[in-house]
């Protein structure tokens, strides 16, 4: 590293005090010149399309536009990305993430000595060439997403009372008009609402669009049996047959897995 060519570093932490603590440690780093800050997500994404700096401290929970969603902007965008050194509290989701596709973070409160650890692994994987942010980035935040919680209880309203329905009792869901008929073995729910945004609530690992009018959850599955032109009867513990349609057979490869062993006994 040319000594006479300082790296340009930012930082994002909607917490001034957080903020102030990191660009006192980076004072003290000779081959890094800070060259702005920012106190939220917009901000952020502002000061690094003009700055455009070689790397990040980039805080996660922020209001209105976190840390993730400032990273999917400037994805997004056409500058250079750069080195980014996430700033969290405790998050299991985002710190396995970041783990597995090779991002430092900091867990507030910033220690100096995890400053310095993660400033040397940033410099490391700048002198190594071809290691594709960018990919990495995009798969970081595929995971995070997949792994997000989801809720494990749907509000109901019917009538004039208002309940919970917990989600492992529910066996299938179908859309009806306006409204969602939840089924959990004899009783069935009435929900307003559309297919497609229960879909985008319900954790994937738990449950199938089947075809555009249903839902599967898959522990209430009980057996797959091969249709006409690659489709599938879907049959439930509570005898409910359901058709499983082609359009939807790369939405669960769990279930794929499934489907494939029942065609290959068939033939």
């Amino acid at each position: 590293m040319n000594a006479a060519t300082p790296l340009r570093a930012l930082v994002v932490d909607d917490e001034a005090p957080a903020r102030r603590k990191v660009l006192r440690l980076l004072r003290d780093e000779s081959d890094l010149q800070v060259v702005g800050e920012a106190d939220g997500g917009e901000a952020a994404v502002a000061a690094i399309c003009k700055h455009q700096p070689d790397v990040v401290f980039l805080d996660v929970q922020m209001p209105a536009m976190d840390g993730f969603r400032v990273v999917e902007a400037l994805s997004a965008s056409k500058i250079p990305l750069p080195e980014i050194i996430f700033i969290t509290a405790h998050d299991k989701f985002a710190l396995r993430a970041f783990e597995v596709h090779a991002f430092d973070y900091l867990l507030k409160p910033v220690s100096e000595e995890r400053f310095r650890k993660s400033l040397e692994r940033m410099r490391e994987q700048r002198a190594q060439t071809g290691n594709g942010l960018e990919g990495r980035l995009k798969a970081m935040l595929a995971q995070i997403r997949l792994e997000t919680s989801f809720p494990d209880r749907l509000l109901i309203h019917e009538n004039d009372r208002a309940y919970f329905l917990a989600v492992r009792d529910i066996s299938w869901i179908e859309a009806e008009r306006n409204y969602l008929l939840i089924h959990c073995g004899r009783k069935t729910h009435t929900l307003r609402g559309t297919l497609d945004a229960l879909e985008e609530a319900l954790d994937p690992k738990l449950f199938v669009r089947l075809n555009r009018g249903s839902i599967a959850r898959l522990e209430a599955i009980r057996e797959l049996r091969p249709w006409f032109h690659g489709e599938y009867k879907v049959l439930l513990l509570d005898n409910t047959e359901l058709r499983w349609s082609r359009r939807y057979l790369k939405s669960c490869p769990q279930l794929r897995k499934m489907a494939f062993s029942a065609r290959s006994s068939r033939s």
